[in-house]
């Protein structure tokens, strides 16, 4: 399954009238439409009924903590949509959009960021009192933020073979994005369509060089190469903010799905998905 949103069918105005009886053509805004409300809309009532605590008796912060995660969740969601949507703008020569589409996407890895100074609001006491509850969930689990890093360039096989708790469903996501294309795939067949060459690593390093010398010529892929960069910056800001945020909660405990907890993640803060582009700075 797709994180493409599903779409409610259209509603049956069929003859184009206001149902208010005004006769005003197409009129079906404010509560004289009278067709849906903001709740059902939203699905509100649905969505709001997921937080549901472990603890007994109700652990102060273990609201703040589950409607965090399935915010995250959320952005994670749209975030795989609009990637889905850049690539396919690049592999169909819509540079114009996939900028468009990419400052969107940096906007909101800007408040993933910033998220998550919220769940530093919560003291390392606080977290303790529903901590337990959690084992052996863990946010290594997040099936979402993995299809983004395999969509993004940063493919690890290893993930789907280590996680024994994939649905049949997850699993087949996980797999799908092993096997398609990446958003630097996409980009190299940009290169490559340009009259660049990108047989291997060394042919796409000069490519780049080429690239940034030459903007009269070649600067929309310039300014697209910055946009796959910013997002890979955003995307290491968000791991150190995250594993300085686990730091301050629990210290050198083990992590509550079995890892080694901040040791882990603080071994994952090298990762770079594009590091051709890393490397262009002392090339030029």
């Amino acid at each position: 399954m797709s994180a493409t949103p599903q779409r409610r069918g259209a509603t049956a105005s069929g003859s184009g009238a206001s149902g208010n009886g005004s006769g005003a053509p197409g009129r079906n805004f404010g509560e004289e439409g009278g067709r849906l409300t903001y709740g059902a809309y939203l699905r509100l009532p649905a969505l709001l009924d997921q937080q549901v605590l472990e603890s007994d008796p109700p652990a102060r912060d273990e609201l703040l903590f589950i409607s965090i995660h399935q915010v995250y969740e959320l952005w994670f969601k749209l975030l795989l949509h609009e990637l889905g949507e850049i690539r396919q703008a690049m592999v169909s020569g819509e540079l114009w959009l996939a900028r468009h589409l990419f400052r969107r996407v940096h906007a909101v890895e800007r408040i993933l960021v910033d998220q998550i100074q919220v769940l530093e609001t919560m003291t390392p006491q606080d977290f303790l009192e529903f901590r337990e509850k959690l084992a052996p969930a863990s946010g290594f689990q997040s099936v979402q933020f993995r299809e983004m890093e395999f969509l993004s360039g940063h493919k690890d096989p290893g993930f789907v073979k280590r996680f024994r708790g994939l649905t049949d469903d997850e699993r087949e996501r996980l797999d799908r994005r092993l096997a398609e294309p990446t958003l630097w795939d996409a980009f190299v067949m940009l290169l490559r369509k340009r009259g660049l060459s990108t047989g291997d690593d060394d042919e796409i390093r000069e490519s780049l060089v080429t690239v940034a010398r030459d903007r009269d010529r070649h600067d929309d892929l310039w300014q697209l190469a910055e946009d796959l960069l910013t997002h890979d910056e955003m995307a290491a800001l968000w791991r150190k903010r995250h594993v300085q945020m686990v730091e301050r909660q629990i210290g050198t405990k083990s992590g509550t799905g079995g890892s080694t907890g901040t040791p882990y993640l603080r071994g994952r803060q090298d990762l770079r998905y594009y590091p051709l582009l890393w490397e262009l700075r002392a090339l030029l």
